[in-house]
């Protein structure tokens, strides 16, 4: 099949302003509009610098813009979540810190592609990922580490494309083949951490989780994960079988679409070494952040 990718092409066209139909959507869905968006960010910047449980040397607007869009601009909720965002950050340093991608262990993550976000939005304008959670070695690869390159390259992916912030993401979660290692793994608190990540911590929109390829027996894992899930994610929540497949990706154009999953979007490895180039080329940028002051 024809593959339309190639190493020097743009993974997301770079939008730093919102369009017309954007800013149409955000303020029809999340409550956004020119007035409440400077009044509210001028007013978490004043909470920021007031608060006692929150220390954050350095949070630009779009990041507050972020966490504001996932909670529709509700004041409470944007500072529960920003707590939940920066309390997960100094419980889970593991996830959040040390994230330079030249370390061996990275590296190794990375020419498996292990987390893979595609070169464009789907038809609904969301950041389509897809994690490959099981071609890592249980045995040597820690969950940490992918959960650490899953944070880099969504956060590239959204400054490159800011208007994931207001679509959000759908993710593909491929569990093609899991050993029992694998299942073992994703222990009880892993599956706690990743569900408060997705529902309550982290500045970004989940609209799908697509479980692709699940074998039967990968219902036991699913059951834990439901079990942390409030109802609105349960319900965001798809389990798809090897033979279930064909409606899976119908959102998704095939021309960003990887060859292993139907699509003309170049292989996963192709894709990958093109993550691990751009992450490494944003490497300061990334490790900014680390320079935080967080307590809890």
């Amino acid at each position: 099949m024809a593959s339309n990718y190639s190493d020097d092409s743009v993974v997301h066209q770079a939008r730093q302003e919102l369009t017309s139909e954007d800013k149409e959507y955000a303020a029809v869905y999340l409550n956004e509009t020119d007035e409440t968006r400077e009044n509210i960010v001028t007013e978490i910047k004043c909470w920021i610098e007031e608060s006692d449980d929150l220390r954050a040397r350095k949070i630009d607007d779009f990041l507050i813009l972020r966490f504001l869009r996932v909670c529709k601009f509700n004041l409470e909720k944007t500072k529960i979540r920003m707590r939940n965002y920066y309390k997960q950050r100094f419980y889970l340093p593991d996830w959040y810190m040390n994230k330079d991608p030249f370390r061996p262990e990275l590296q190794e993550l990375f020419n498996l592609g292990v987390f893979l976000p595609l070169r464009k939005p789907d038809n609904h304008g969301r950041l389509v990922i897809i994690v490959c959670g099981t071609r890592h070695d249980p045995r040597k690869h820690k969950i940490s580490d992918i959960a650490k390159i899953g944070v880099m390259a969504t956060e590239i992916a959204t400054k490159n494309y800011t208007a994931t912030s207001v679509y959000g993401c759908s993710v593909f979660i491929d569990i093609a083949n899991p050993t029992m290692r694998h299942v073992l793994q994703m222990q009880p608190q892993i599956i706690k951490n990743l569900v408060q990540t997705w529902q309550s911590s982290y500045p970004m929109r989940i609209q799908l989780i697509n479980m692709i390829n699940a074998p039967k027996y990968v219902d036991i894992v699913l059951k834990i994960f439901r079990t942390f899930m409030n109802e609105k994610m349960k319900n965001r929540l798809h389990v798809y079988s090897q033979n279930a497949m064909h409606n899976c990706f119908k959102d998704i154009p095939a021309n960003i679409l990887p060859v292993e999953y139907g699509g003309i979007g170049g292989t996963r490895q192709e894709l990958a070494k093109y993550w691990k180039k751009l992450i490494e080329e944003n490497s300061d940028w990334l490790m900014e952040d680390e320079k935080d002051i967080v307590t809890v």
